[in-house]
């Protein structure tokens, strides 16, 4: 039987799409990582491995349902003979037969920092990024349990099990370079630690305190990559050599780092916040890289806050994962990651073609819910003899772009508090204030 293309008429491999996102995850692609991960099914089924494996992309995109009401989504703008819906029992099958393998390949293939001519994603020509960990709820199931443990608090461990995740993340277009995850018995340094083979020379990571370790530090330079990276104020680090803008060099190990102190203070009607902050990089050359410049840089670490942030509240809603085995958690996880790379791929795609509109502005929630739609009416799954690089999406996100990012005034706090006694909602103050930022150099010594 033909696998190499979909029509709009029913049959066995038709549900095996993604709406327009099926242009950048295109059925090539998918039937190369499932030959190559040997997960081509034997016999022809009603659920073949391709159809599968976007069953499981598709419900990345859709969070909130269960795989039978996902693959209702993927038959719903199909013509001709309505598909045969398979059982949960099938779906089910289907899954386990498929594995994780085919789904962290197809992530090889489409993870990177995306192509884009913004002047957002570099500073000096290099590429930053960021690099940062995070929790994710697993059911609460017997082989989960096994591996993954619970949150400790007062009264003993609560709550769900978590898997940590950490990825690289390109600040200026928030796509994932790479991710790594697992039980949250392995800290985030040595998941870090993981990800080294990941930079390269030409790229500039930014990391917050606990990141500031020597032995990882030295592992990541090692890579040819440069370091951005903030440390605790009261880390002695004795001077090696001074520089003249007031930043001093000092030692890690083997490797040479420059020290930068600096007091940043924000000023509104309402106040003055002042910080102190130490930001310890490779970049040691103060006439090449000015260290006023750095320490605005290091305010984009927070890109991959937000990206988790589009990944946690935005696609899963808040929800706990679906999979209650840690064979269908890591599989399921690197779905998650597959749609929200195609997502970022598309926004970007968008931003880029109507020039100097910074990739910021692209509204995640607008992209997803384009997404959706698109995947219900399995609208652009195929492009037509004229490519169409925007697309639907596309046209949605350019169509609301989000306003230039503001400066931001506000301490992080609890939004959600686990118990509705606690809540803090009605003492939060929502007003934006204008705001200007001062930085002030430190030179005092070490």
């Amino acid at each position: 039987m033909e696998q190499a293309a979909i029509t709009r008429t029913a049959g066995v491999f038709a549900p095996g799409h993604i709406g327009e996102l099926t242009r950048i995850v295109p059925f090539e692609m998918v039937d190369e990582v499932l030959a190559e991960t040997k997960a081509v099914q034997q016999r022809i089924r009603l659920m073949p491995a391709r159809v599968t494996l976007y069953l499981l992309l598709a419900g990345a995109l859709f969070s909130e349902l269960g795989y039978r009401q996902v693959f209702d989504r993927l038959c719903a703008g199909l013509t001709g003979p309505e598909p045969v819906r398979p059982s949960g029992s099938a779906l089910r099958q289907a899954r386990q037969r498929l594995g994780a393998a085919p789904l962290r390949a197809l992530f090889d293939l489409v993870r990177g920092p995306v192509a884009t001519t913004a002047a957002q994603a570099r500073w000096r020509g290099l590429l930053v990024v960021a690099v940062d960990g995070t929790l994710l709820p697993v059911p609460d199931a017997p082989a989960n349990l096994a591996v993954y443990t619970k949150q400790r608090c007062n009264n003993g461990a609560g709550g769900y099990p978590q898997i940590r995740l950490t990825a690289l993340v390109a600040c200026g277009t928030r796509a994932v370079i790479g991710a790594v995850f697992g039980p949250t018995a392995i800290g985030e340094l040595e998941y870090a630690g993981r990800l080294a083979g990941d930079l390269r020379p030409g790229i500039l990571l930014l990391g917050d305190r606990n990141f500031a370790a020597a032995d990882l530090l030295n592992r990541m330079t090692a890579t040819g990559a440069h370091l951005l990276v903030r440390c605790k104020s009261g880390r002695r680090l004795p001077p090696v050599a001074r520089c003249g803008d007031g930043s001093f060099l000092t030692r890690l190990g083997a490797l040479t780092v420059r020290v930068i102190d600096a007091e940043i203070s924000i000023v509104t009607s309402r106040g003055t916040h002042t910080g102190h902050y130490r930001l310890l990089t490779t970049l040691t050359d103060p006439s090449a890289h000015p260290a006023s410049e750095l320490i605005r840089l290091y305010h984009e670490r927070w890109e991959i806050e937000t990206a988790y942030a589009e990944l946690k509240s935005t696609i899963l809603g808040g929800r706990v994962l679906r999979a209650r085995t840690p064979a269908g958690v890591e599989q399921e996880v690197w779905a998650l990651l597959v749609a929200y790379q195609a997502l970022r791929t598309a926004m970007t795609d968008a931003t880029d073609s109507v020039p100097g509109t910074d990739p910021d502005r692209a509204g995640f929630t607008v992209a997803l819910s384009a997404a959706r739609d698109q995947l219900v009416l399995a609208a652009g799954v195929i492009a037509d003899t004229v490519i169409d690089l925007v697309g639907s999406i596309g046209r949605n996100v350019l169509a609301q772009l989000l306003p230039e990012r503001r400066v931001r005034t506000k301490d992080r706090i609890v939004k959600r508090a686990i118990s509705k006694y606690n809540a803090r909602g009605p003492a939060i103050d929502r007003t934006t204030y204008k705001a200007t930022i001062s930085i002030n150099m430190l030179t005092t010594d070490p």
